[in-house]
């Protein structure tokens, strides 16, 4: 990989320009000075009292923007409340403020704040997606959220540049979502963990920025660091279509740029994919499960965000019905979108074909209504399908292009699209977007914003006391997991949890209860306590609950095959002790209900990369890895982020 002026591809470019401490070496320690953030409403109410705990005046960043698009169903006074707090939080430390409506987090943003060459850090896991426009866009726990916001560098592992070259181009009835499924049928869940996909090559030509929106959403499905694209023809062509044509600066890979791992597609050889039930890397052929019945499909997220995979959709039905006993749900990504359709008269095709549409937000796609019968088939253009994510604990969800779920809504059945017949109806979009901007609030002036007082209802929790991590630690096993846990398990979404999100206290009642419902209470009975975890344990969402609430419950060791880079730096933040076997072996060897030791834990840390974990209960020993830098032993010994800033704070007063 070359370091200097020459043979830099756009990755590392990016990184250069922002690089703050640390060296451009995979493994080592980064930070990275951060220009832009973005929070939605299920990360943002703790980002907000974040926020207040560090005593902040005003962000630092050049734009902030909250969110409001994953709570959306006002069931009762909770979900309205943590609403206006948000705003006030936002009026108070000068961040812009997205009203309920407006759109999901990621294609609004990419519309009306995305800026080629900036960096962009969100409380949400497919923060990933603004690469699309040539950003560095890294999706990462609300606390670090809130620390970029105070003007502090977003520090995390420097990983390899993965190169993957396109080729040709898609075939009729395809499009973006079975790239970024035949990237997850090759390479699986963990195929980009501490690595940053840079996608390059010919095949960019035909691939419009928010095609590449879609593949950059789900790289956070692979489990890589982030995805970017260059900053090309067009991503100018899609900023001037948004009318911010002075925002775009071009930025490519420069000749001959290498990487540190490469692959390749032909885009032209590509066939209609899709993931079965239970996790976004079990990617087959629809050919090969074609014929299953279908009783929903769901149009929309951040995976599919485009006008296009919603025009698309209506070009294929139009003039048709959608079969007998299937729901057809549409959830509209912006209001400029649901505008655009209307005006295109896409709308009305979709309503005629008997489609519900829905307001613009990610609703079914977090839990949040939509939820499928039991056992019956719902497919998605979604970014996920983790077991029991979609609200029904006995769910079958599928994930797909637009294509393949319009064929599924008027056959019935799950159907490869080209099997239809004729290639589908030209989709012809407008040149330029409606307008947008107007709907989404600025924050005020520095002196008015100071006079703004937050408005907490009593639903509106406080962040947990940390206490330091104790220097021998002597805790039970009270729970252990497999391979690819995700944070929906160890914390989940959906009507029932996230109405709390506010609350941690109350929270912490559905920890880990998709996978055991006693988690809580045993938890609450012996107090400091560890988990064990197979591989890839926390991947999915980065919600912070996951690690904060079973941190309320006593959780001060994780011991695990390996980690998702998200919630393995979630844990870090919270004072939990993330370890790793050396031996993956051991897995096997520690059970629920045993009692591991690790004695005088700051020295141990501080002698190496390996430490011994004692199993009292079977007298038996193992190495286990740790993999934090110097300033993440420090932050997990004081208990926290939090702590070690006021102790910091206390101690210059």
């Amino acid at each position: 990989m070359t370091d200097g002026t020459g043979g830099r591809n756009v990755a590392r470019k990016l990184i250069a320009a922002h690089l703050v401490s640390g060296e451009m070496t995979a493994g080592a320690e980064i930070g990275l000075r951060v220009d832009q953030t973005l929070t939605q409403d299920a990360t943002g109410t703790l980002v907000m009292l974040e926020l207040e705990a560090l005593d902040l005046d005003r962000v630092r960043t050049d734009v902030s923007v909250q969110y409001v698009d994953h709570n959306l169903l006002q069931a009762d006074e909770r979900n309205m409340a943590d609403h206006i707090f948000l705003r006030s939080a936002c009026r108070r430390y000068g961040l812009w403020y997205s009203r309920p409506g407006n759109g999901v987090s990621h294609p609004t943003h990419m519309q009306r704040f995305g800026v080629p060459g900036a960096t962009l850090a969100g409380s949400d896991s497919h923060t990933c997606a603004a690469g699309s426009l040539g950003m560095l866009a890294i999706g990462v726990g609300g606390l670090e959220t809130a620390l970029a916001m105070a003007g502090e560098p977003l520090h995390l592992t420097m990983p390899d540049i993965w190169g993957v070259r396109l080729t040709g181009e898609l075939p009729p009835w395809l499009s973006a979502k079975d790239v970024i499924l035949e990237m997850l049928r090759r390479h699986g869940v963990r195929g980009g963990v501490n690595r940053i996909i840079e996608y390059h090559g010919p095949g960019l030509a035909s691939l419009t920025a928010m095609d590449r929106h879609v593949i950059a959403n789900m790289g956070a499905e692979l489990g890589a660091t982030t995805s970017v694209f260059p900053a090309d023809e067009r991503v100018l062509e899609f900023l001037r279509g948004e009318g911010r044509a002075d925002d775009f600066t071009e930025i490519t890979a420069d000749p001959g740029a290498s990487y540190d791992v490469e692959d390749e597609i032909d885009l032209s050889e590509l066939a209609p994919l899709i993931a079965r039930p239970g996790s976004p890397g079990d990617v087959v052929p629809v050919r090969d499960v074609a014929g299953e019945e279908v009783h929903q499909v769901v149009v929309g997220s951040s995976a599919n965000p485009g006008l296009r995979d919603f025009a698309a959709v209506a070009a294929i039905v139009r003039g048709r019905q959608v079969a007998p006993g299937v729901s057809l749900d549409v959830n509209p990504t912006s209001r400029q979108i649901l505008l655009d359709l209307t005006r295109m008269g896409a709308s009305a095709d979709l309503i005629q074909a008997g489609a519900r549409i829905h307001q613009a937000g990610c609703l079914g796609c977090i839990g949040m209504g939509q939820a499928p019968a039991i056992g019956r088939n719902s497919l998605r253009t979604f970014p996920r399908n983790f077991p029991g994510r979609s609200g029904t604990a006995d769910d079958r969800v599928w994930l797909c292009s637009p294509e393949t779920a319009a064929a599924a809504a008027l056959t019935g059945r799950i159907t490869d699209p080209r099997d239809l017949g004729a290639a589908p109806l030209a989709v012809d979009l407008p040149e330029r977007s409606s307008p947008g901007r107007d709907l989404l609030e600025p924050p005020p002036p520095e002196d008015e914003a100071r006079r703004v007082a937050l408005e907490r209802a009593p639903s509106i929790g406080v962040l947990p006391e940390l206490d330091p991590l104790p220097d021998d630690l002597e805790v039970p096993v009270v729970i252990k997991v497999g391979d690819d846990v995700s944070t929906d398990e160890i914390l989940q979404a959906g009507a029932r949890a996230l109405p709390f999100r506010s609350d941690i206290a109350r929270l912490a009642d559905f920890a880990f209860t998709r996978l055991d419902e006693g988690y809580p209470r045993r938890a609450r009975e012996a107090g400091a306590h560890a988990v064990v975890g197979g591989r890839n344990y926390g991947q999915g969402s980065s919600r912070e609950h996951a690690a904060i609430a079973p941190r309320h419950l006593g959780l001060r060791l994780v011991l695990a095959r390996a980690y998702a880079r998200i919630h393995w730096q979630n844990l870090v933040n919270f004072g939990v002790l993330p370890l790793e076997f050396a031996d993956g072996a051991d897995y096997d060897r520690v059970g629920q209900g045993d009692v591991l030791r690790v004695a005088g834990v700051r020295d141990a840390l501080e002698s190496g990369s390996e430490l011994d974990v004692r199993n009292v209960t079977r007298d038996e020993t193992y190495r286990a890895r740790h993999r934090l830098s110097p300033r993440q032993r420090e932050l997990v010994v004081a208990g926290g982020q939090i702590p070690l800033l006021r102790e910091r704070a206390a101690g210059r007063r």
